[in-house]
Order: structure tokens, then sequence, then C-alpha cells
């Protein structure tokens, strides 16, 4: 966090509650006459979108108005634990075949007629 950051925070912020990951979300403690309050998320470590989960999501972006009280209580049976964006690192997700996976496609299995010319 850089120190606009932590000054803004901590003269216009109300600490609303923590998710899982340890990221803090605020609110203004003032809202101008006509306008939404300002929410905003302090995250734990990386600066990282895809760290903020579903429920929070949501409060942040005005699609609710409650609070989440726990976001890892509102999860389903086939959720998987949250995995951060990998692309443009070594372990980002690269199919069969791709460059630099090695290169190697496997060999048809023969149901792939080309289409020629007649």
């Amino acid at each position: 966090m850089t120190i606009g950051t932590r000054l803004f925070t901590m003269f216009n912020g109300k600490l609303v509650g923590k998710d899982s990951q340890g990221n803090a979300y605020y609110r203004s403690k003032r809202t101008p006459n006509g306008g939404r309050e300002r929410r905003w998320v302090v995250y734990d470590g990386k600066v990282e979108a895809s760290r903020v989960p579903p429920a929070w999501h949501s409060w942040l972006h005005h699609t609710t108005e409650s609070v989440p009280e726990d976001d890892i209580a509102r999860r389903w049976d086939w959720q998987k634990d949250h995995v951060p964006n990998m692309t443009g690192t070594s372990e980002a997700y690269r199919p069969p075949g791709h460059v630099l996976k090695g290169g190697k496609r496997a060999q048809a299995t023969g149901d792939y007629e080309p289409w020629q010319p007649s």
C-alpha cells in the first residue's frame, strides 16, 4: 500500500470487515449529498483483483448493501480454492502442443478428414 492510500484510508475510511485472505474493506466516513458512498479494498500482500471473493465483490460494486459476514461459509461443494491469475508467469496454462510446453501434439486419431479441393 502506498503512503497516499494509507493516509486516505486513515482519514476518510471506516473499516467494514476482512475476508479470509486478510484483505480489508472500507467505506467512506462521509457521503456527498446525493452521491453514493465510496467503497474500497486494501489488499493483504500482492495487489491482485482476482483475490476479492464474490461476496465482497458484489458489496464493493454496490450490487448488495449487506456486508458479507463470512466469505468461506457461502461456498458450494463444487467450488475450488482461489488460484491467482497466472497469466504471464511460467505456471500459466498452456494447452498440449504449445511451443513453451514442448511443442509436440498428439497424433491425429483418424477421425479427421481434411478438405481437398476438387
